[in-house]
């Protein structure tokens, strides 16, 4: 049997509509798919904005953080440095107020003795063997430039102002008065301290009639200056 014109027409007709069915098909799949490749774009695009404004605000808090350290830094470094000058000035001023027997010292140091002759040639004047101010002052100068911390006549500390004279058969020291034998102390390095005097001064103390005893001592312990009319 042939076909007749209607079932053609019919024919025709659900053909078309597949053919238009199947293509809005495929088109609002590929829509779909497009409009889910540009939504995925641009959450990325937003989460890449969001990285680049997160590093760059770490970046300026880093630089805002190192700026921070620096002055904490020279801050410390300040404090350290006025810990230091304050240390300095603290001892300096320790040194000083031991040198101007401002305060008690120890340590160890020499004990030089000196003593009128014991024995005096008949027919010579007494008094050129005896202790004089100037022995006991030629003793004190060698132990200070010797490095001396600390000096004492008879157990009197001497200070930057003292006055040493002789009375007689005396010698005054600031106002008090010693006879001989006299005993000046010294602290400081011991060993320095005998060197320099037997190099120098004990010869010449020996020559004026002196007798001279030098002792180390491993410890010394000196009062701060008082003057008679303290």
């Amino acid at each position: 049997m042939r076909p007749t014109g209607k079932y053609v027409f019919f024919s025709i007709i659900m053909l078309v509509t597949g053919f238009f069915l199947s293509y809005s098909y495929q088109t609002t799949k590929k829509e779909a798919g497009t409009h889910e490749t540009s939504s995925e774009w641009k959450q990325e695009d937003g989460l890449r904005s969001e990285i680049l404004k997160t590093q760059k605000t770490n970046r300026e808090l880093n630089n805002e953080l190192k700026k921070i350290q620096l002055q904490i830094q020279n801050r410390e470094n300040k404090l350290a440095d006025q810990e230091k000058k304050s240390f300095n000035l603290v001892e300096d001023l320790k040194k000083l107020r031991e040198v101007t027997g401002g305060i008690k010292v120890k340590g160890p140091g020499i004990e030089v003795t000196l003593s009128d002759a014991s024995y005096i040639p008949e027919g010579e004047n007494p008094n050129n063997y005896i202790v004089h101010e100037e022995h006991i002052r030629s003793v004190i100068y060698e132990m200070l430039v010797s490095g001396a911390e600390a000096v004492a006549v008879n157990g009197q500390r001497i200070s930057h102002t003292s006055y040493i004279s002789c009375i007689g058969p005396v010698v005054s020291v600031d106002g008090n008065q010693y006879p001989a034998p006299f005993t000046i102390s010294a602290i400081g390095d011991k060993t320095v301290l005998e060197k320099s005097l037997n190099l120098s001064v004990v010869n010449e103390l020996v020559n004026d009639g002196v007798e001279v005893r030098i002792a180390k001592k491993d410890e010394i312990t000196m009062d701060p200056y008082l003057s008679k009319e303290g």
